[in-house]
């Protein structure tokens, strides 16, 4: 029991300087729990909903991709056709049998030609309006849509685009495009998934989606005296099943369950790898924390020792300390994680995706979870200074505070890590001699891990050279007040290596990220000047396919010598007995004028000739393929037929197209016209002299039509440069939490060192420091030591970037750039943590009392 009331008593002696270490568990264990949090709510939300929109049995498009299926790169239906309802109306047990009519392939402008709706890669739904779509709306506002002229859309988008009932709306899909009034707004009841949906009435909605008759789905509710299991199979054997799924309530919800869900994992997965790097650097600065606590209290110890207690005892006694602020950080965290939860569902509806916090879910295993997490890592943080601390004998209380420093022990430390970090090193080397991505991956994921640990166990034994190189550039123009900075800095190497430490991880992170950003632009930039010979290159701004409007008018526009279609269609391959899905570019006579495809085997243009096709030097390797072989292709849509492979593409040889290429002919005499994919980008030529007035031409033709978009090659690489970047910030935004906690972990080294130091500091304010003087001190303390650790983490994040880049060149990307852009804002970055992070400690040091300060024990 004593050893528990002295935990305690010196957890709330010390609680100030036990706060920052708090709060760096804290927030590491907020991302966790938030994390779950967040994922699982989403979970729940689509659960609910596809529970509560489902009927007793639906019948959905089949595996096949036939009746019913709309593909996303064809936008065309084959119907169930419009007697089906009456079919399976007579079926016993069926009591109403509802026929949807829904398509994703639209585009709904409003009166100032501005598309309606998203523009993040979220489709506009059309669907024709039936009591079943109360399951998860409101009652509409306004009148429902009657007739071909009228349409009601959801509140969402009404709200977003500023439009209400009596506007008009165009609606362009691949059955032309047609104009309407809108009659009616409807909120939803349960989350709005994201899309822009726009209702119409039945009849209407057959001919604007579909072309004629018909229903791309069915929901069947049961009169009660059947299960649904009985009443699916009873409508199976009714109606015809080819091409079309029967499903069950619980059948229909569980698939779309498995498919969101695997998508939900990704991003939890994602973001708790973010949150494992922040608990990472949240141990540095624990262990910090901790032996600066122990150093600080050595003759506090040696008493304790002196009058009885064990090591043991002593060793208990800091890890109870321990114990106590990770079970005080982990339950905050777990708090605040719920509230970044709410945060994160936030910022989703500002996509358009609406999460209630009625929905909030929260299990048991989520406090769990965090508070074990948190925990454990503080116990494991504070374990080797606990030991230390036992290992303080009871002579230790007839001397000055402070542990003394184990030089044999810091010799075997520097030399293990020193062999770690060139071990890791020469993995990233192999990386240039890899022949396979895998194997590339492998000696990257070995490397990166050998050079983490070994830096960290090395970082002690490089501050003595750094620092001082540091000093004579930074500290020595300060005169006195500057060398004090930097002994203070070397004083205790193992704290300043273990505060840059943590700076360092996030650091070389952004570094590393920062390069392979950087060469990927620099790659696609090359490639395209390399490969690109097209004028203009025209695509939708939402990543939905080209509508058959908008590909005839980039055709009929004025000053083109040439257009090309590209479109993306998937197939099955059978090859030597073994299958595998492939994607496909189908390309048409004139692609080769718009892109040079570099072939590592054969000729482009016998890959192109009918019966033949590309594939990609990865495929052909994993397969074993060769020129010449003859292989089994299944388009979606269409028959089997065999090809031959008339040559292998290189990697890299187009950055927006498949690595495997087929002609339109090719695909045309296999697959019928009416499931032919939409083109999902379009290259032109102009004529020559005549580039200017092509691409007033093209802007004139496609001006109805806002989703397009149209670029020239400088345009086409800024878009490409703009993506990268846009996925860069969001890693960093990521990041900022493991940078944050690092923060917090230079703050707290100095608030413990300026306790540590209050003799001292009253000594030399004594003898006439001043009191700005003596914070300038520690502020060019925090600045060398954020600076070190800015130097250790871009040299670790550059050799991480350019063993990552070799993995790149495998799949053509060859150019390794350095951000050096980015590496400057790191250093300034750095600089900029450091005195921040000094402001509290400089400004509690300059208020000491100097005849107290000069007292102190």
């Amino acid at each position: 029991m004593s050893v528990v009331k002295t935990s305690l008593r010196n957890f709330l002696a010390h609680k100030g300087r036990m706060i920052l270490s708090g709060a760096a568990v804290a927030l590491s264990v907020a991302f966790v729990c938030g994390t779950l949090v967040f994922t699982a709510t989403m979970q729940t939300t689509f659960d609910k909903l596809f529970a509560e929109s489902a009927s007793d049995v639906m019948i959905q498009p089949g595996e096949d991709g036939s009746a019913m299926d709309e593909s996303p790169s064809t936008g065309r239906f084959d119907a169930m056709p419009p007697e089906v309802i009456g079919e399976i109306e007579a079926v016993d047990g069926v009591e109403t049998a509802v026929g949807i009519v829904q398509s994703t392939s639209i585009v709904a402008v409003g009166p100032d030609n501005e598309s309606v709706g998203p523009t993040g890669g979220a489709p506009t739904m059309g669907v024709n309006w039936t009591h079943v779509e109360l399951r998860t709306m409101e009652e509409p506002e306004g009148a429902l849509p009657e007739g071909p002229d009228e349409i009601m859309i959801d509140g969402d988008t009404a709200d977003s685009s500023g439009l209400g009932i009596g506007d008009t709306i165009r609606i362009m899909g691949v059955n032309g495009t047609t104009e309407h009034t809108v009659t009616g707004v409807v909120e939803f009841a349960t989350t709005n998934p994201g899309a822009a949906v726009v209702y119409f009435d039945t009849e209407t909605a057959q001919q604007v989606l579909l072309g004629g008759e018909g229903f791309t789905g069915v929901y069947v509710d049961g009169d009660g005296s059947v299960s649904d299991e009985v009443l699916r199979d009873r409508v199976a054997d009714a109606i015809d099943t080819s091409g079309v799924r029967v499903l069950t309530n619980a059948e229909y919800t569980q698939e779309n369950q498995d498919a969101l869900g695997a998508f939900f994992n990704v991003i939890q997965y994602v973001l708790l790898g973010f949150a494992l790097i922040a608990l990472l650097v949240g141990i540095f600065l624990i262990v910090n924390t901790f032996t600066m606590l122990v150093a600080q209290r050595t003759r506090e110890i040696g008493l304790f020792r002196a009058i009885g207690a064990s090591r043991r005892q002593v060793n208990r006694s800091v890890l109870l300390e321990a114990l106590i602020l990770g079970v005080v950080g982990s339950v905050l965290g777990f708090v605040l994680g719920v509230g970044l939860a709410v945060g994160l569902m936030a910022v989703m509806g500002a996509f358009g995706l609406n999460l209630s916090t009625d929905d909030l879910t929260i299990s048991t295993a989520v406090p769990i979870t965090g508070i074990v997490l948190g925990i454990t890592v503080t116990l494991v943080a504070a374990y080797f200074p606990a030991r230390r601390a036992g290992k303080i004998t009871p002579m230790a209380a007839l001397q000055d505070a402070g542990l003394p420093g184990d030089k044999r022990a810091g010799r075997i430390r520097a030399t293990i890590g020193a062999v770690l970090t060139v071990a890791g090193a020469l993995m990233l080397f192999l990386t240039t001699t890899a022949e396979r991505t895998v194997a590339a991956g492998g000696y990257l994921g070995l490397g990166i891990l050998l050079t983490l640990v070994g830096m960290v166990v090395f970082a002690p034994a490089l501050v003595g050279g750094i620092v001082k190189a540091l000093a004579v550039v930074l500290l020595r123009i300060f005169g006195p007040i500057g060398r004090l900075a930097e002994r203070n800095a070397l004083r205790n190497p193992n704290r300043t290596g273990g505060t840059a430490s943590a700076l360092m991880i996030g650091l070389a992170l952004v570094t590393s990220l920062a390069v392979v950003g950087s060469s990927m632009i620099a790659s696609a930039t090359e490639e395209i000047d390399r490969s690109i010979g097209a004028d203009f290159i025209v695509q939708t701004s939402n990543f939905q396919p080209v509508l058959p409007d908008a590909a005839e008018a980039v055709r009929n526009a004025d000053h083109l010598a040439a257009v090309s279609e590209m479109r993306g269609v998937s197939a099955e391959v059978t090859a030597d007995g073994d299958s595998f899905e492939q994607s496909f570019s189908a390309v048409d006579d004139s692609f080769p004028d718009m892109i040079r495809v570099e072939m590592a085997e054969g000729s482009f243009a016998d890959a192109l000739a009918p019966g033949a096709v590309a594939i990609g030097s990865a495929r052909a390797d994993t397969e074993n393929l060769a020129v010449g072989d003859e292989i089994t292709v299944t388009f979606e849509g269409g028959e089997e037929t065999t090809l031959t492979i008339g040559g292998i593409t290189a990697p890299g040889s187009n950055p927006e197209a498949m690595p495997a290429y087929v002609s339109m002919e090719t695909v045309r005499d296999s697959v019928p016209e009416s499931e032919l994919p939409l083109a999902w980008m379009l290259m032109a030529i102009a004529d020559e002299g005549q580039v200017d007035a092509a691409r007033e031409s093209l802007d004139s033709a496609l001006e109805p039509m806002p989703q397009m978009e149209v670029r020239d090659q400088a345009e086409y690489k800024e878009m490409i440069e703009q993506q990268i970047g846009q996925l860069l910030n969001m890693v960093y935004g990521l990041l900022a939490l493991a940078i944050i906690v690092a923060i917090l972990g230079v703050v707290n080294t100095l608030a413990l060192s300026v306790v540590e130091r209050t003799r001292e500091i009253g000594l030399m304010r004594a003898i006439g420091l001043s009191r700005r003087q003596l914070r300038r001190m520690i502020r060019l303390e925090a600045v060398v030591i954020a600076l070190f650790g800015a130097l250790l983490g871009v040299a670790m994040g550059l050799a991480w970037g350019a063993g990552a880049q070799q993995i790149l060149a495998l799949e053509g990307m060859e150019v390794l750039a350095l951000p050096w852009f980015t590496i400057a804002v790191v250093f300034v970055g750095a600089a900029l943590v450091g005195l921040l992070a000094a402001l509290v400690p400089a400004f509690r040091a300059g208020r000491m009392n100097i005849l107290d300060a000069v007292s102190t024990e």
